[in-house]
């Protein structure tokens, strides 16, 4: 029998939720280019709850429970003598979520001499060292797919409400103010701008996608070039690398998975080479950029806002620069974890999960390590340390 080590964040301030703003959610079988939404034999919650909170253990503990397993949730995972820590020493598998991160670390994979799986309830499994991973022969799976288009939707409208300057304009409200030109001074049509996205995986060409009807120029660059009817259909301009992309646009998306090659990509040389006045929206990983020089591009003008949904640590301390930098949207790693998204994710680790016991295969499109090495997904988009 198993011991499954869930980490999820903490419940609502005001208790775990007795009941939701909606009744139900509109029922989604596939994503965009085929992939069927998770397919477990049987879940044990209701689509719409919340379920990435601590109380909610993602609709986990019947059916774990039911088979002989042992399931342990916690919110406690940073710090000397954390939770996570003492209970990681024999944990056959772990469950983190990228909003609220387990970071397996080289030593504590090192110290988790049962470890054979790691699950990532959402997508992105950047805060596994996946060297580690490979080395010490532990699977790594994500739920791929499920919250991809949660994603999509919220950078759209991180780029309308930068763009629109929408955050300031309410605040005027809720201040009981009236000044329109506060809040025209810094408000554009997104009409017609040049947007360009920083990958052009299953995020970023939903997000191209979602873009095309506000009639922009769309721009695009990615190691993967997307087919040439897809190029056609939305009109994308293709670029070699994001150097060559960011001075052609007004906004610029990140939608890639940090990797070696893509931490620290965005710092003080490419922020300068974007148009002054362009836009950033990362709500792919916060080491993506360089977090002092998206604050003094802010400051200085070179750009005119950054919206972003992830942070370094997370959660992010107090003092953190991007709470108090100027013409800012951040939010606090959201964007992937609506009550919509959390349906998927938790039906798709608990699939994960029976194919494991089960002796299954994993579905290709949720490995990401796999027998010691890069597999399915994880060999498409990620690289390791050499």
């Amino acid at each position: 029998m198993a011991k499954v080590l869930c980490v999820l964040y903490d419940d609502p301030t005001d208790g775990y939720p007795t009941s939701y703003a909606r009744d139900d959610l509109p029922v989604i079988d596939h994503y965009p280019g085929g992939q069927t939404t998770p397919t477990p034999v049987a879940v044990d919650f209701t689509p719409g709850q919340l379920l990435g909170s601590v109380s909610g253990e993602l609709g986990l503990r019947a059916y774990l429970e039911a088979a002989g397993h042992t399931l342990v949730v916690t919110s406690d995972k940073d710090g000397e003598g954390s939770v996570f820590d003492r209970e990681l020493v024999d944990a056959d598998i772990v469950i983190s979520q990228p909003f609220w991160p387990a970071y397996l670390t080289p030593e504590r994979i090192a110290a988790a001499k049962n470890l054979k799986l790691a699950v990532t309830a959402g997508i992105g499994s950047d805060h596994v060292d996946l060297d580690s991973a490979i080395s010490h022969g532990v699977t790594v799976a994500e739920v791929t797919y499920c919250n991809s288009i949660s994603v999509a939707e919220h950078v759209v409208m991180m780029t309308l409400s930068l763009v629109r300057n929408y955050l300031p304009s309410h605040q005027v409200v809720l201040d009981g103010g009236w000044n329109i030109a506060d809040c025209v001074a810094r408000s554009y049509d997104l009409e017609g701008m040049h947007v360009g996205t920083v990958a052009a995986g299953r995020i970023g060409l939903a997000v191209l996608r979602r873009l095309a009807p506000f009639d922009v120029k769309l721009h695009y660059t990615d190691r993967h070039r997307l087919p040439e009817d897809v190029e056609r259909e939305l009109g994308l301009t293709w670029h070699e690398s994001a150097e060559d992309m960011v001075p052609h646009c007004d906004v610029v998306t990140i939608n890639a998975p940090l990797h070696p090659e893509t931490e620290g990509l965005f710092g003080d040389k490419l922020l300068e080479r974007m148009k002054r006045g362009a836009y950033l929206i990362n709500t792919a990983r916060a080491k993506i950029v360089d977090r002092d020089a998206v604050d003094r591009a802010l400051r200085s003008g070179q750009l005119a806002g950054y919206a972003g949904d992830v942070w370094f640590p997370q959660p992010a301390p107090a003092d953190h620069p991007w709470r108090t930098m100027p013409h800012h949207g951040m939010t606090p790693h959201i964007s992937g974890s609506s009550l919509s998204a959390q349906a998927r994710y938790a039906a798709g680790t608990r699939e994960i999960l029976e194919a494991f016991f089960a002796g299954r295969p994993i579905r290709d499109e949720y490995l990401i390590v796999d027998g010691g090495a890069l597999a399915g997904t994880g060999a498409h988009s990620y690289s390791v340390n050499k």
